[in-house]
């Protein structure tokens, strides 16, 4: 959300969509996201203007960003575009072989032989990551995730809205982990991009934390406890001053100060625009209901410590849906009295967002309902390779949610 003005809580949504570039043949993946990303006179460009959204570069040069030019507040209009986007870049890349796939990650890319870093615009910087932290990795080169923007304009909105995120966002892989598979075989996790999120730059552990956000209510209290520290404890690494504390704060949910805006980064992209966007929807009403009270007091969420929220989370990033939530002043906060799996959580939440906001929800309902009954797209993709790690049928189903994405269409198997 680059082009943002100051704006007030909930005026204005940012959204980026990352998509991995394959081969339409063999579906591995091809460095070639530059063909996309160069003007009229042939330059290559790190960002391309194209009206509501825009296109960009990322760290390597299999991934291409698409996001909202800028804050909307109509969802439904961006959903439309970006559903757009995806078959003109796939109209663009048929010339080459190639297309885009979904997913959270390459199910068999290695990353050690197969990474190629970004080449033009700021390549500086990624060279920098790279030499600092070797990003030839699961969870630096084979990643593509969502990111939502909320706005905030005061330190008052700025506390009400990271307490709110950082209270519901350990749920979040049980609705949308993505990641199962990595190197043709299951790795344990339904979210093992969010495995390696916590781990890649465990050099400088101060970058990342547990994922989970600090417990922090100001500007100030924010930049002494967090960029302060990042800028302390990089500065043995990064000996060209290239790095800054903003783009290296990895905390699941960043607080962006000079955007005026909070980055919740834990999103395992989906199968298609519609997918994606209905979460975006779903997880900001969740957020708005929080901001306002509606769900649970305040003064309820703030008493949660980072550690206690972090168990909650790891026990989403490993079964996903299924992940039994068994802490009881975690469950009494939201109104339970007994565990709860994810997907009955989600299965509630979809119901008072509803409730709530129906007017807000109404155009993502059928979309989350169909979600929730299916389970994450971690599990569907599991139930359609059954076992089955061949080649073969690795490359069926990943060529199917290819095509799920070009027609905007669920996954269901």
């Amino acid at each position: 959300m680059e082009k943002t003005s100051r704006l007030h809580l909930f005026e204005g949504y940012g959204v980026e969509l990352e998509y991995m570039i394959t081969d339409q043949s063999s579906l591995d993946v091809r460095p070639i996201a530059d063909v996309l990303l160069r003007n009229a006179e042939g330059e290559v460009e790190g960002e391309m203007d194209h009206g509501l959204t825009a296109w960009s570069n990322e760290l390597v040069s299999h991934v291409i960003e698409l996001k909202s030019n800028g804050p909307t507040g109509d969802l439904v209009a961006l959903r439309d575009k970006f559903v757009l986007d995806v078959r003109a870049i796939n109209r663009q890349l048929v010339t080459n072989g190639a297309m885009l796939m979904p997913s959270a990650a390459h199910p068999w890319m290695n990353p050690a032989k197969e990474t190629k870093l970004w080449e033009h615009e700021s390549q500086e910087i990624y060279q920098a990551y790279d030499r600092i932290f070797s990003c030839r990795g699961h969870g630096w080169s084979n990643l593509q995730s969502t990111h939502i923007n909320l706005p905030f304009y005061d330190d008052e909105e700025f506390a009400r809205l990271h307490t709110a995120i950082r209270f519901m966002m350990p749920m979040i892989p049980a609705l949308t982990a993505a990641s199962p598979v990595l190197d043709r075989k299951f790795t344990g996790y339904m979210d093992k991009r969010l495995y390696y999120y916590e781990k890649n730059q465990s050099k400088i552990p101060v970058l990342t934390g547990k994922v989970i956000p600090e417990k922090l209510f100001s500007k100030y209290a924010y930049q002494k406890h967090v960029y302060d520290r990042i800028a302390a404890a990089i500065k043995p690494f990064d000996t060209d001053h290239i790095l800054k504390p903003v783009w290296l704060n990895s905390r699941g949910a960043m607080a962006r100060f000079d955007r005026g805006a909070i980055e919740i980064r834990i999103i395992d992209i989906q199968e298609c625009v519609s997918a994606d966007l209905a979460v975006v929807a779903l997880v900001t009403g969740l957020v708005k209901l929080l901001v306002r009270e509606t769900l649970v007091r305040f003064d309820v969420q703030e008493t949660f410590e980072t550690e206690d929220l972090y168990d909650v989370f790891k026990s989403c990033v490993k079964s996903g849906s299924a992940a039994l939530i068994q802490d009881p002043t975690y469950l009494s906060a939201w109104g339970y009295d007994q565990p709860v799996t994810g997907r009955q959580f989600w299965a509630d939440a979809i119901q008072k967002v509803s409730q709530a906001l129906p007017e807000y929800l109404m155009p993502w309902l059928e979309t989350l309902n169909q979600l929730n009954a299916q389970g994450t797209l971690a599990e569907r993709i599991m139930t359609a390779l059954n076992g089955d790690f061949s080649e073969e049928k690795l490359k069926e189903t990943y060529s199917k949610l290819a095509q799920c994405l070009h027609q905007d269409q669920l996954f269901i198997p």
